[in-house]
């Protein structure tokens, strides 16, 4: 205690600061007590000594109270020391652990780094494996792949599968020995060793295919499937040995080009033999006399000759049975069939069309070639088969007058030739184009000789005729129908042309043979028949609206009413001539001059009254005698019978007008209706 230095403990001391006695002078004046001091009137002075009196008493028991606690204090002074130690002891502990954490936060990025750097070289490796797998794996040659290319029959789906793995293998090789890789010398000699011994198998078994052509009856496109199943061979072969392939292709060439052209030459030679044994001539045409031996309506039999002139049931060729199954010969022959050309040309050529789609398909897809190299290929194989094909038809188009078959022959190479479009074969275009430029020649010049015929035919050499349809005129319909039933689907503009040739020197030729009677009648009952029988044929076979059918439509109708006035006029000439004069003379308003006329129409209506009955009787038997058409003579009829009634009827008009309307006669007149009354009773009931 006696250490202790109270002098320090003195508040009143005088070493205050100057210069903050009037702070601290302001902020007493503010204090509560002083002001409460100042308000009550208190000397400062004494109060001033009081509260100095109180705080040193207030100092004493607290020196006291300090005296009292100075053990605790003491005591408090050495625990806060030790603590004091024991703090600077933890914090060199913790200074110690954040040197540690520091260090293993820096091993842990060590070791993350060092992660990171064994993950990259991880997939480095991985990856490294993989490629380096997957190339010892296409460089390695397995065992089985020696075993199946060694020991398997090339048949089988093994050696095939084998056979790609090789394939695969050789090509790889070869890609790195490019790259000068060292391990491609390692499989090199085995590879090779195994190809020359995969193409000596191939080789042996494609060569043993096409020999198999060589076989009779053999089906050939049973040979092409099993060749396609295993194209992978040629491919090879192409890949790794094209002389090889070369020899294979050729002899593929060469063997089945003397198949194809040997089995069409034998079919079209026993097919050929199957045609009709009477055919066509050069005195078979439209204008040819018909006489007994060569006559149109003797109707040859069709076992031994075809029509000339109609087309009947042949154009069927063109849509039901142009896809039908070929003429086998020997069958034909076993019933004695015989056929038309156009039959024997489908036969044929359908056999042909459908042998050369089958053949460019496969040549495409076996030997890998396509454009002009395919067509060339195509053509080394079936080009010599095409020419003689070609010149079989030369030969018998140009002793050919069977105009129908040519043109049904050119329109099944229109049909045929579509159907390979289809099919995306162009193979055959050229020889389609060389066959028209064949037939088409021939069937204009045998179409002209036919209209030639009919020019220079010479009414007066034919011998007597009569009103009936002349055979000329039933054979140019009957010819013109079937022409124009065939070009109906593919129009040729040239053949429209021939044929209105055809039809105007028909015409003459009717003109010529009707100039040939000499009753005016007889030629309009002749010219009627005849545009009737052409009328009635062309609109069998064309449109009703063609241009053809409407000329004669109009022809037959000239002629129809010339002949009305022409059977009228026996009977009711004097009445038709009084209505045709009168109604003239009324037009040009010359009445005065028909005063005279008063007699004549006395003696027309009173001869109309009695003979009128028996002369429609009489124009019905006669119309219906003259024409071979019944539908025609009873159209006929009824346009006379028609014109009678208006020509009756215009002479009551005209009777019915000054002068002839005061007419006593008048009275006598028939009825009109009795007269369409009695018309009607040759009214056909069908």
């Amino acid at each position: 205690m006696d250490d202790l230095d109270l002098q320090n403990l003195d508040i009143t001391s005088d070493d205050l600061v100057l210069d903050e006695v009037d702070v601290h002078i302001q902020e007493n004046l503010e204090d509560s007590v002083v002001k409460q001091a100042l308000d009550s009137g208190v000397d400062l002075r004494l109060y001033s000594k009081q509260v100095e009196n109180e705080l040193l008493e207030v100092e004493n028991q607290s020196i006291q109270d300090y005296i009292k606690e100075a053990e605790n204090i003491a005591s408090l002074h050495k625990q806060i020391a030790s603590c004091d130690t024991i703090l600077g002891t933890m914090e060199d502990m913790l200074n110690a652990f954040q040197e540690d954490l520091g260090s293993i936060s820096a091993e842990i990025q060590t070791l993350q780094e060092q992660s990171i750097s064994m993950n990259v070289k991880l997939k480095n490796r991985q990856a490294v494996r993989c490629e380096l797998s997957q190339y010892v794996d296409e460089m390695a040659v397995p065992e089985t792949m020696i075993t199946h290319v060694l020991d398997t029959p090339v048949t089988e789906q093994a050696f095939v599968e084998q056979l790609h793995e090789l394939n695969h293998k050789i090509n790889f090789v070869k890609e790195q020995s490019f790259k000068n890789a060292a391990a491609s010398n390692d499989v090199k000699d085995i590879l090779e060793k195994l190809k020359a011994k995969a193409i000596a198998k191939i080789r042996e078994y494609l060569l043993q295919m096409i020999y198999k052509y060589k076989k009779p009856m053999i089906n050939y496109q049973m040979v092409q499937r099993s060749m396609l199943k295993v194209q992978i061979f040629y491919e090879f072969l192409l890949g790794h040995d094209r002389q090889i392939a070369k020899e294979i292709r050729d002899e593929y060439v060469d063997t089945v080009s003397k198949v194809y052209y040997s089995y069409f030459k034998s079919y079209t030679s026993r097919l050929m033999k199957q045609h009709f044994e009477e055919l066509p001539d050069k005195d078979d045409l439209l204008g040819v006399e018909d006489t007994a031996k060569r006559g149109f309506f003797s109707k040859p039999s069709l076992k031994n000759r075809g029509t000339t002139f109609s087309l009947g049931n042949r154009g069927e060729i063109l849509t039901s049975e142009l896809e039908a199954g070929v003429i086998i010969p020997h069958v034909a022959q076993k019933v004695e069939t015989k056929y038309p050309f156009e039959q024997l040309f489908r036969s044929q050529h359908y056999m042909l069309f459908d042998t050369c789609c089958q053949e460019y398909l496969f040549i495409c897809d076996f030997f890998y070639v396509t454009g002009s190299n395919a067509q060339d290929l195509f053509m080394a194989i079936l080009g010599k088969t095409l020419t003689m094909t070609l010149k079989h038809v030369e030969v018998y188009t140009n002793d050919s007058y069977d105009a129908i078959a040519i043109f049904l022959c050119m329109h099944i190479i229109y049909r045929y030739r579509l159907i390979m479009q289809k099919r995306l074969v162009p193979a055959l275009d050229r020889y389609w184009e060389m066959l028209q430029e064949l037939l088409w020649p021939r069937f204009q010049y045998v179409l002209e000789l036919n209209i030639h015929s009919v020019r220079e035919t010479d009414p007066q050499k034919l011998g007597s005729v009569d009103v009936r349809p002349h055979y000329v005129t039933r054979r140019y319909a009957e010819f013109y129908g079937a022409i124009m039933a065939i070009n109906e689907s593919y129009p040729n503009e040239k053949v429209h042309k021939l044929a209105a040739q055809m039809q105007a020197d028909v015409e003459n030729f009717i003109l010529r043979m009707a100039a040939e009677f000499p009753l005016r009648k007889e030629q309009l009952i002749f010219l009627m028949n005849n545009y009737d029988l052409m009328l009635s044929v062309i609109m069998e076979r064309t449109s009703d609206d063609s241009k053809e059918a409407e000329n004669i439509k109009n022809l037959l109708n000239a002629r129809t009413q010339e002949f009305i006035e022409e059977v009228l006029s026996p009977h009711f000439g004097g009445m038709m001539a009084f209505v045709k004069e009168s109604e003239g003379v009324l037009e040009r308003g010359e009445v005065e001059r028909l005063r005279t006329e008063e007699r004549r129409v006395q003696q027309l209506v009173r001869g109309f009254n009695s003979d009128w009955k028996k002369a429609i009787d009489a124009i019905d038997q006669d119309v219906m005698r003259s024409f071979t058409n019944f539908k025609n003579g009873t159209a006929v009829l009824q346009g006379a019978l028609t014109q009678l009634i208006q020509y009756y009827h215009r002479f009551q008009k005209i009777l019915s007008q000054a002068p002839f309307k005061t007419m006593s006669i008048r009275s006598e007149l028939i009825n009109i209706h009795h007269l369409m009354v009695e018309v009607k009773k040759h009214k056909p009931t069908f």
